[in-house]
């Protein structure tokens, strides 16, 4: 059964913007993995902004926003295998997944040059 849809739709400068002027902004919205992975790109810019698009979609699904948690870092989004976008819950993201029993969740991001886009589907 679905119980949240979210959609997101962000400015790829505008993160950027945050990035480069907000020391300590990097780290505390985004995982070490996702920083090694995004920094690893060309299109670096373009990542970061998928990112934090699929942490805001997240947080609009679960239908609690900011409530869910105030760590993004630990909504993290990683790439399967096939390199399928997936999202990681770590701490109290984590625990508020169980406590509501959210038993998948699915991500789809997109990016271009100037914008980034996720949407973000969670069942139980």
């Amino acid at each position: 059964m679905i119980v949240g849809i979210g959609i997101d739709l962000i400015e790829v400068e505008r993160v950027m913007e945050k990035i480069n002027k907000s020391e300590g902004f990097r780290e505390k919205v985004f995982s070490a993995h996702e920083i090694s992975f995004c920094e690893s790109k060309a299109n670096k810019a373009e990542n970061y902004a998928a990112r934090f698009a699929a942490k805001e979609a997240f947080l609009k699904a679960t239908g609690l926003g900011l409530g869910l948690s105030h760590e993004l870092a630990e909504i993290e989004v990683k790439n399967n295998r096939s390199g399928q976008p997936m999202l990681v819950l770590n701490g109290s993201s984590k625990e508020k997944s169980s406590q509501h029993n959210w038993n998948k969740i699915h991500v789809s991001i997109s990016h271009l040059q100037s914008m980034a886009c996720a949407i973000v589907i969670i069942e139980q």
